[in-house]
């Protein structure tokens, strides 16, 4: 007989175990509605002022620069104080310097300084000396017949020439001004001149003039005999020239003998532009400045060069669309080859 007791816990431990059930959580509470903030009042910037401490000095109490910026500074006739340094912590290193000599323009830290003249809009200005004898010579131009051709030259090797031997102080004036009077050379009438309208000369010389603007006007400072003098005399000659242009101290024969003008604007990002012809000369060539293009090579393929514009105002009473295309043609093998620039 099964004690009572016994079966009750049989039963009770084969039975299922009870589950707890926990109480359901508390409803959220209610969702605050958001808070429109009032904009914070304006904040007033404290004026930027501009320190006027060169930026590769100490304190402004030199200038710092590398050794050898330093002596080639010397020998370039560069002053280290108009130089911005692109090295570290400012630093002028050598390319600075050779970018500086190679400029025809003003540093940038030096053209800051300078404060534009104060002018009084509305007011009558008559000309200075120089701007009245520029405005002759422009009026005189429009009696001369003109044409214009233009070309597209690559400068990659050009490009690459100036890299290397502008830290002897060549500049890219003079290695233009030398390409052009090498091609005038092959090319006579377009350095020859007209100045009576009925007969015209074939000059015996190739004087470069180059377009130079200067406080007050243009003047075109000449390179002789830019075909027979190698590059780095011809490039110390067109430093000395800008110089005195600037200081105003140019003889009449310094300035008023050239046989073929050069007007670069590609300094200033100009891609191609037009030249007036100064009297008394055959033709004026316009450069633009050199730009990476896209260009298509001979096997079909896409390719990037660099190709600068170059124009040329030419009198046609004795210079030929012909002529001019022929000394273009030679121009752009020069200054695509340009091996024979440094002989």
């Amino acid at each position: 007989m099964r004690s009572p007791l016994r079966t009750s816990l049989q039963a009770s431990s084969s039975s299922p175990p009870a589950q707890t059930t926990a109480p359901p959580p508390p409803p959220p509470p209610p969702e605050a509605a958001p808070e429109t903030l009032a904009p914070p009042p304006p904040t007033k910037l404290a004026p930027v002022v501009a320190s006027s401490t060169h930026p590769a000095s100490e304190g402004g109490q030199r200038v710092v620069a590398t050794p050898y910026a330093k002596k080639l500074a010397k020998d370039l006739k560069v002053e280290l104080g108009s130089v911005i340094g692109t090295g570290p912590m400012g630093r002028i290193v050598a390319k600075d310097v050779e970018a500086a000599a190679s400029s025809p323009a003003k540093s940038v830290s030096e053209s800051a300084s300078v404060k534009a003249p104060a002018i009084e809009l509305g007011s009558v200005v008559p000309f200075t000396t120089m701007q009245g004898a520029v405005s002759r010579n422009m009026v005189e131009s429009l009696s001369v017949p003109t044409f214009r051709v233009g070309y597209t030259i690559t400068t990659d090797a050009l490009d690459n020439l100036y890299k290397k031997i502008k830290s002897k102080g060549v500049t890219m004036t003079a290695l233009l001004a030398k390409a052009t009077a090498m091609a005038l050379t092959k090319h006579p009438v377009v350095n020859s001149s007209c100045r009576d309208g009925k007969s015209f000369t074939y000059n015996s010389s190739i004087n470069i003039a180059v377009a130079v603007a200067i406080d007050g006007g243009l003047i075109t400072p000449v390179l002789p005999d830019a075909d027979k003098v190698d590059i780095y005399s011809l490039s110390r000659k067109w430093k000395e020239l800008v110089d005195k242009a600037r200081a105003k101290q140019l003889q009449p024969h310094e300035y008023n003998t050239g046989t073929f003008t050069l007007s670069n604007l590609g300094m200033f990002g100009v891609d191609r532009f037009d030249a007036i012809l100064p009297p008394g000369t055959g033709a004026i060539m316009a450069v633009g400045a050199s730009q990476p293009t896209v260009v298509a090579t001979k096997d079909g393929r896409i390719g990037m060069k660099s190709q600068m514009q170059v124009n040329v105002t030419a009198d046609h009473r004795v210079i030929y669309g012909a002529d001019l295309a022929a000394f273009l043609q030679t121009l752009a093998n020069i200054i695509e080859d340009p091996k024979d620039l440094t002989f």
